[in-house]
């Protein structure tokens, strides 16, 4: 039932692979997404709880077929704004009278919005709550049969090393064991996925970066934190067992290892767009430096 265990300390190559062959697991020969779950087919109706959505109960293909990205984001008044963003960057005029409108709304979870071919969706703070929000949005591209739909994660994180307002785009995705893998138990046994992001889109994410931008982009290792406080080594939680100096040595050790920054949603979104076969990146802009400092 295990994936295997990918260790940190193996090296940086042996994550290069690229989703540049489509998987027969994963895709239909028209490029839809295609489920690792046969027991989707057999049913009468597969309700998307979190997002308000069925597949009976709405016209998923006419709603969400033409979907090319996916973004998401961790707060629903971020994704509403990047979803205006998004309208003034590509010229996405709605008809007179109306307005960008929260599809999942009733689902009291998540705030989606679509803009022409992309979705601006939260997914909240975290493993858990991020780990849902992928099972449902991997179910509604198939749905919708959309075809080859990318998945970007854009957010918030700690630098290593870096100053403020630094743009990180994660080629790697690393747990706070030092595994690049995320793990979850199914059925009483943990299963280990790979997290692997796509590095053809790491490159022309980085690509898109100049010399003139009034901040540094740089591309590395993302860690993935389970916890706000004593899982990214801060100092400044309601408990604490360890110094200054062990948080610093810790720290230093990230960096020397090639971690850039630490979040909280890295290694699910990494293994779980990969498993599903759908090319996906990570975008983060760093908000302090954790080298010198929590706050």
């Amino acid at each position: 039932m295990s994936e295997g265990k990918v260790s940190m300390c193996e090296k940086k190559n042996d994550c290069e692979e690229e989703q540049s062959v489509a998987d027969p697991d994963t895709r239909y020969p028209d490029g839809t997404v295609k489920l690792r779950n046969p027991h989707i087919e057999l049913m009468d109706q597969d309700i998307l709880y979190h997002i308000a959505l069925g597949s009976e109960s709405h016209d998923l293909v006419e709603m969400f077929g033409d979907v090319k990205f996916v973004c998401m984001g961790g707060t629903p008044n971020r994704m509403k704004n990047f979803a205006h963003f998004i309208m003034e960057e590509i010229g996405y005029k709605l008809p007179t009278g109306t307005d960008l409108m929260d599809i999942s709304q009733y689902s009291y979870r998540y705030s989606m919005y679509k803009v022409g071919p992309v979705i601006a969706v939260s997914h909240g703070m975290g493993v858990p709550s991020i780990g849902i929000l992928l099972h449902e949005m991997i179910k509604l591209m198939y749905h919708a049969k959309a075809q080859d739909p990318v998945f970007i994660r854009i957010g918030t994180c700690g630098g290593l090393g870096l100053e403020p307002g630094t743009v990180v785009i994660s080629d790697q995705a690393v747990d706070g064991l030092g595994n690049y893998s995320y793990s979850v138990p199914i059925l009483g046994e943990v299963v280990k996925r790979p997290a692997k992001l796509d590095k053809k889109i790491v490159r022309e994410l980085k690509a898109l970066s100049s010399v003139d931008d009034p901040y540094e982009t740089v591309v590395g290792t993302t860690m993935c934190a389970e916890d706000f406080y004593e899982g990214q080594g801060r100092i400044d939680g309601a408990f604490c067992d360890y110094t200054e100096v062990d948080k610093q040595n810790y720290l230093e050790k990230l960096v020397k290892q090639g971690v850039k920054n630490i979040e909280m949603e890295a290694t699910p979104f990494a293994a779980l767009t990969h498993h599903a076969g759908i090319k996906a990146a990570i975008v983060c802009v760093t908000l302090l430096n954790r080298l010198k400092g929590d706050q």
